[in-house]
């Protein structure tokens, strides 16, 4: 029983595809900066997920994807900051997925990533306690910015596109099957 994927095509071309230069340091220091930005602000509105945080103070965690790779110490604060280059990781975290195509479908459908993790279990259990608990609340952001009516037409705008982007890779499993194997008695 066949069961390749009509979109196969897309994975072989991407496959053959040359690898993109590597993002300037200056780029890639910027956005790890503006992400640990992110972080803090989530981890801010939730009191309980910093307290946790206290207790791995200096701890460092890195995650690490294909030939990217973020890492992360904790403050005596209960925030995360980049840790030091060099700095030896206490918890080393990679995402196991190498395909883009597979991690952003994955991600549309609401699937976590498959990782494999070495390294302190403790750090590793508040994170994913973290990873569980926290969530960013946009549209009390955006109501700060732009009024809560506003806000609320916005996010509201967004769990719609995002949940028609999830349909859509649901519904397309499924024919990825049916396809292969109508194509495979001919």
């Amino acid at each position: 029983m066949n069961t390749r994927s009509p979109f196969s095509f897309l994975h072989r071309l991407a496959a053959q595809m040359p690898r993109p230069p590597r993002a300037p340091q200056w780029l890639v220091k910027g956005t790890q900066q503006r992400l640990v930005l992110l972080l803090n602000h989530v981890l801010q509105q939730e009191p309980v997920a910093m307290q946790r945080l206290q207790r791995q103070s200096g701890r460092v965690a890195r995650v690490q994807w294909r030939s990217l790779y973020m890492a992360l110490q904790v403050t005596p604060a209960g925030l995360l900051d980049l840790a030091p280059e060099g700095a030896h990781a206490d918890l080393q975290v990679w995402l196991t997925q190498e395909s883009p195509l597979e991690l952003a479908r994955g991600a549309l459908a609401g699937e976590r990533p498959e990782i494999r993790i070495e390294g302190d279990v403790q750090l590793a259990a508040d994170i994913q306690w973290l990873a569980q608990n926290l969530r960013w609340d946009i549209e009390d952001d955006l109501a700060r910015l732009l009024g809560d009516t506003t806000a609320h037409l916005l996010a509201g705008a967004a769990q719609r596109v995002l949940a028609a982007l999830r349909g859509f890779v649901a519904r397309a499993r499924p024919h990825a099957g049916a396809g292969a194997d109508a194509s495979a008695g001919t």
